[in-house]
């Protein structure tokens, strides 16, 4: 490895490490290795095998290098250009990454279209295949066809695919009536603040299932002489922690009621699945569900997960900021209303066509043209509340409308321990908006949007946030290193092109 490219590595690595907010001496320890090793690779000064990349990648929660590649990807933004035309909503990154958890608990032949084709959906496949599921993509790339093994072998599994992704959690729901015992890895994912899975456990011990923790892997064992003789009550109306209660119910011999559960759109999803594959489920759309379960299921199921409300909101906040007139096609209606109505009190300018139903046959959409409108700071804060109130996800693009509004936006985002902070990376292209507390951040509007070169929050929703403001700048901006927003979205820059912005994707390794 040339004394170039080392240096160039070195400074990835710095970038990396400081955007996470880590010490070298933080970095060594995850890396168990010493302050002055790694003030020597960030210098250049030390010869660097490509495991130990991946180490570092992997302790960073960061893509400095992809094998196969020559180096990480990063955008270029030319901005200032008005949005046009018309953009389609994909499928739900939630509800694909539920459907393929849930798909271990049919022994038959599952096909999913439409899916959406993001790193979070292949960390994903490479856990399944490694474990001995059959996957490839069908009818041109576009669906996808699972068949499980008659046996899993968990002692493969690929560790490294497993801890890039929190969605490795719902595995657990599957797996306890699959085995006595078994082994995951912690799950991973976006960089959030401290999440805990005593939620999942509060519902899944009353299937039998305890876990030991250690050195990195869930230690997993199951009495399955344990049932829930009661209603199960959620300690979190989380949508993972419903989806994990609702996949161990699903193949409980017997009734499972669980109370508090969410109703969002990627559980409602998960539960018309179920439906599909023979499980009867009585409340949808409530915070009380009923599980009819079947001890064993052996079906050829085909179906179609329906279109992601948080990509809609994306592309409507695209339109927005860049002050462009845009239709916005196959809108999942139902899960942004509340949403659309405090747009509307700020004086967005937007129609909707009248509703039509998804490939599921369930959801509602409808499609949404918005125009250029002058905004005004709402009255109330923006905050989320689980669904029907305004959802969790969504909270961080009204940063970039309110950056857009006149007045002043107090925006509570009381979820996670440290999301709201990366909303600040906003004021590197000249929003106005101070930190209060980890969870509220004021915003004054409107913004005079300037370019900046600057790397990724580790964060999903905010990187996509910096990447619209970057599209409302005049000038050329730099977004480096944005493996967190592939994890969601699919080909979001190729796609946002076609309607008139100009991101250039390209690595510099």
């Amino acid at each position: 490895m040339s004394d170039d490219y080392l240096v160039r590595i070195g400074k990835l690595i710095r970038d990396a490490r400081q955007h996470r907010g880590w010490t070298q001496s933080q970095l060594a320890e995850a890396l168990a290795t010493s302050q002055s090793a790694v003030n020597r690779i960030e210098r250049g000064n030390q010869n660097i095998s490509l495991e130990m990349i991946a180490r570092i990648g992997e302790a960073l929660d960061s893509e400095i290098v992809s094998l196969g590649y020559a180096g990480p990807m990063h955008l270029r933004v030319v901005g200032g250009r008005r949005l046009s035309g018309a953009i389609d909503v994909k499928t739900s990154k939630n509800a694909c990454v539920a459907l393929l958890c849930a798909s271990l608990l049919n022994k038959g032949r599952t096909v999913l279209r439409r899916v959406a084709r993001i790193e979070e959906v292949y960390r994903l496949l490479e856990v399944l295949n490694s474990i001995g599921v059959r996957t490839r993509w069908i009818n041109e790339g576009t669906d996808l066809e699972i068949v499980p093994p008659a046996r899993l072998d968990m002692d493969a599994i690929d560790a490294d695919a497993a801890r890039r992704t929190r969605s490795i959690i719902m595995f657990l729901g599957p797996l306890l009536h699959r085995m006595d015992r078994f082994k995951l890895p912690y799950a991973g994912g976006c960089d959030l603040g401290t999440r805990t899975i005593e939620p999942h456990m509060i519902a899944l011990r009353r299937f039998g299932l305890e876990i030991a923790a250690t050195e990195g892997i869930y230690h997993a064992q199951v009495d399955h002489s344990v049932t829930p003789g009661r209603p199960i009550v959620l300690t979190e109306r989380g949508d993972t922690v419903t989806e994990n209660a609702l996949l161990a119910a699903a193949r409980h011999n017997g009734t499972t009621v669980i109370r508090n559960a969410s109703s969002n759109y990627m559980v409602q999803d998960l539960c018309f699945f179920l439906e599909a594959l023979g499980i009867r489920v009585d409340g949808i759309g409530t915070t009380t569900l009923t599980v009819h379960g079947v001890p064993h299921i052996d079906v050829d199921v085909d179906y179609s997960p329906s279109e992601d409300p948080v990509e809609a909101m994306s592309l409507l906040a695209a339109a927005v900021v860049t002050e462009s007139e845009l239709t916005i096609r196959r809108v999942p209606i139902e899960f942004l209303e509340i949403e659309l109505a405090v747009l509307e009190e700020m004086g967005v300018d937007c129609d909707r066509t009248t509703e039509y139903t998804a490939d599921n046959g369930r959801t509602r959409l409808v499609d949404l043209t918005v125009r250029p409108s002058k905004l005004e700071a709402p009255i109330d804060k923006i905050h989320p509340m689980p669904f029907p109130g305004l959802n969790i996800d969504n909270v961080p693009f009204f940063a970039a409308i309110a950056a857009s509004a006149q007045g002043q936006t107090l925006i509570h985002d009381w979820v996670y321990d440290n999301r709201a902070i990366y909303l600040t990376d906003l004021n590197r292209l000249g929003g106005r908006l101070q930190l209060l507390d980890p969870h509220r951040v004021l915003v004054d509007g409107p913004t005079r949007w300037r370019a900046a070169e600057m790397m990724c929050p580790p964060a999903l929703r905010p990187a996509v946030v910096v990447l619209l403001a970057m599209m409302a700048a005049e000038g050329t901006s730099v977004l480096r290193n944005v493996y967190v927003i592939n994890r969601g979205y699919e080909e979001l820059a190729e796609r946002l092109n076609s309607v008139g912005a100009q991101i250039e994707i390209f690595r510099d390794i």
